[in-house]
């Protein structure tokens, strides 16, 4: 049988960073989710949480809070059609739904879904921010039950939807063209021309490059590791960037945007893959997710 309240403080302290915070989560005593935790790595011969600030998740540790995360949406269900169930094994009045999403889905047209979601449902969401690449990689290690990423086959366990595509367009300010492309666009200007990177992951400049102009281009770049703040650096004549067409054409209607090669942009195919558990609550937030980007993306 296993130990929910040991399961709980693992989780909480892993999630909250640190055995303090998980204590007033949980309602108890720092000394007591200290005790949990150790009994329970005594017990399974293993560490379970490697300690420093913030705290975090050995792999075992990982397996451990998917499964805890799996039971509070069962026990969130079932407690939900019999109510004079009481209190469940792992201490929890609302269950966290760890989710993986890349930065321009949730600057685009994952808030709309999660605003459908939460209008309905008592769950909070915990959103791990990566590039849709690499968002993958968080459905293997066992840390979300559900991702939005660009790969259509599905992890061992999960199922893959189909969303849409995100659209990007080659964007830069009008005096950032006239500085760096006065003879146009081109291969040779792109070269000198800075671009900017939203992170080492970020390959969107060198793939748009590629498609347009049929050869490697290296480019000079500045570093914006954030949605808005990439498009505002377009917008200050920065850099040129490749930003979601949902961010640019308002900017490029008022004349505060251009792009680069006009009509040739690049579109990303982005998939939902979720947990293969049979829950309710999981079932209504791919709904959510999956209605809203088939209404807002290509």
């Amino acid at each position: 049988m296993l130990d929910y309240a040991s399961l709980a403080a693992v989780a909480a302290v892993i999630r909250e960073g640190s055995f303090e915070r998980a204590a007033r989560v949980l309602n108890v005593t720092t000394s007591a989710v200290s005790q949990r935790v150790k009994q329970l790595e005594e017990r399974l011969g293993s560490v379970l949480i490697v300690r420093g600030q913030p705290c975090t998740a050995t792999d075992k540790g990982r397996l451990l809070c998917r499964h805890v995360d799996q039971v509070g949406l069962l026990e969130q269900e079932l407690r939900a059609t019999l109510p004079k169930l009481g209190p469940t094994g792992i201490q929890e009045d609302r269950v966290t739904l760890r989710i993986a999403v890349n930065a321009d889905s949730l600057g685009t047209w994952f808030m709309d879904a999660l605003k459908t979601f939460v209008a309905g449902d008592n769950a909070l969401v915990d959103i791990a921010l990566d590039h849709e690449d690499h968002t993958v990689e968080w459905l293997r290690s066992g840390e979300v039950l559900a991702a939005v990423t660009a790969h259509s086959q599905p992890v061992q366990g999960f199922n893959s939807v189909p969303l849409g595509g995100l659209h990007y367009l080659a964007v830069a300010a009008p005096g950032y063209v006239r500085r760096y492309f006065p003879e146009g666009v081109g291969a040779a200007a792109l070269a000198e021309a800075p671009s900017l990177k939203f992170n080492q992951k970020d390959r969107f400049q060198e793939q748009w490059m590629r498609k347009v102009f049929r050869r490697e281009i290296e480019s000079p770049a500045h570093w914006f590791p954030a949605t808005q703040a990439f498009l505002d650096a377009a917008l200050a004549g920065i850099g040129w960037g490749m930003n979601p067409a949902r961010l640019a054409q308002e900017h490029l209607k008022s004349g505060a945007l251009v792009e680069l090669v006009p009509g040739r942009g690049i579109t990303i195919p982005l998939y939902w893959q979720h947990t293969r558990l049979q829950v309710p609550m999981l079932g209504r937030l791919t709904q959510a997710v999956v209605e809203t980007a088939r209404r807002m993306l290509r």
